[in-house]
């Protein structure tokens, strides 16, 4: 590989998504739950700095406070598709954070997906969608409809990914000052496992996916609101202007609004301590702009 391809250094997008409603369908034997949920991307963006190094190590110079090196998601991302492809060489990394940590909008996972999907690029590893999607289920259920890039249908524990074309609305995103742990919301007693699965023959058209995004809720959400106040007060204020909504486990919500223009206006009104992002669904991910292989899923 030439020296000016080692010293390769360039910025690639990791978007943040919303879980447009989440079921809880059940739990299997190893403890992990099962689900249904539409998954959406949202124009609220991490940036990703990959240096590719000719001496083989995976570096990550500057990371997220109270995040050891051993636990950051990229660094593990780097790892596991280095030790899996057996290439020599190595990166420095650096994420750009914009989107809020334990926030159930999926920035974690998203970072490690953008981090695999750089990478193999970058490495000239040339792994399929396909094995990039199983690798990266490992660090999370999540990582696979990052690495696939497109809205998403997701069942089993969110890799079972069916491609659908959810409406693009505008949103206003509202992020109260508290960080939920998924273990926890996940391990409470007070969650319910036992929404009945919607079943689907083939794909989804448009219609019936808008039908479900409806009528849909999130499971989750009424086990966080009890243990944390400042998401109960944040769903409460966005509840007036319309159906507000948890993402994930937590602690972000959304609300659907008619334009841009009327989310932006909205977030000036904010508590000052809460975040405010106005935002647009997205059904195809930034991500798949700068890749070669954007086949993404079927």
């Amino acid at each position: 590989m030439s020296q000016s391809k080692v010293e390769q250094s360039c910025t690639w997008p990791a978007p943040a998504k919303l879980n447009l409603f989440l079921h809880i369908t059940g739990q299997r034997s190893d403890g992990m739950h099962e689900l249904q949920t539409v998954f959406q991307f949202i124009d609220l963006l991490d940036w990703i700095n990959i240096k590719v190094l000719n001496s083989g190590a995976i570096e990550r110079p500057v990371g997220m406070a109270g995040v050891a090196v051993e636990d950051d998601l990229v660094v593990r991302a780097a790892k596991k598709l280095k030790q899996k492809s057996g290439t020599k060489l190595g990166a420095e990394i650096e994420v750009i954070k914009n989107i809020p940590a334990g926030g159930g909008l999926g920035g974690g996972s998203s970072d490690a997906a953008t981090t695999l999907v750089a990478l193999n690029q970058l490495w000239d590893i040339g792994m399929s969608t396909e094995e990039l999607a199983e690798l990266g289920l490992s660090l999370g259920a999540d990582v696979p409809v990052f690495i696939r890039g497109r809205a998403a249908w997701a069942e089993g524990v969110g890799e079972i990914l069916y491609r659908v074309e959810p409406e693009r609305r505008d949103y206003l995103v509202v992020s109260p000052n508290t960080s939920i742990s998924t273990a926890k919301v996940f391990q409470s007693k007070e969650l319910t496992r036992n929404t009945r699965k919607v079943k689907i023959a083939g794909s989804l058209t448009s219609s019936q996916v808008n039908s479900l995004v409806t009528t849909g809720v999130n499971d989750c959400e009424a086990v966080v609101i009890a243990h944390y106040p400042e998401v109960k007060d944040a769903l409460s204020w966005l509840s007036q202007y319309g159906e507000a909504r948890m993402t994930g486990t937590g602690s972000s919500i959304f609300v659907a609004l008619k334009s841009r223009d009327e989310a932006q206006k909205l977030c000036q009104k904010l508590p000052k301590q809460w975040r405010g992002f106005a935002l647009k669904g997205m059904n195809v991910s930034p991500l798949m702009s700068v890749v070669k292989d954007n086949s993404g899923i079927v």
